[in-house]
């Protein structure tokens, strides 16, 4: 393993920067008829969200449990909440989320 010194980890450490995390769950209206219609337009604006540079990290949770998604926008927390506010599949309530501020790694991704 690594070795990763108390140097390393303060330099490292004063390198972060705020972003927020969303935890989507399922809302009131998810098994709706009309769920996977306003599912797939959730999909089109978070790919919107992305190429605008807001969402960082996007993953999609399929076990089957209440939780749907979460994801990393690079906006304060304030900013993120609106902007799920008037996400089509909150609106329709099909999801519900929370919003936690946090701080991050510029530069860190999924490996491809």
């Amino acid at each position: 393993m690594t070795t990763i010194t108390d140097s390393y980890m303060r330099e490292m450490l004063e390198k972060t920067r705020p972003y927020s995390v969303v935890i989507l769950s399922r809302g009131p209206r998810y098994d709706s008829d009309d769920a996977p219609a306003v599912i797939w337009e959730h999909g089109r604006r978070n790919f919107a969200l992305r190429a605008e540079g807001h969402l960082a990290v996007v993953c999609a949770i399929r076990d089957g449990s209440d939780r749907c998604g979460v994801g990393i926008f690079t906006t304060d927390a304030e900013r993120t909440a609106a902007l799920m506010a008037d996400d089509p599949g909150v609106r329709a309530g099909v999801f519900v989320f929370e919003v936690h501020p946090c701080v991050g790694f510029p530069g860190s991704a999924l490996p491809g």
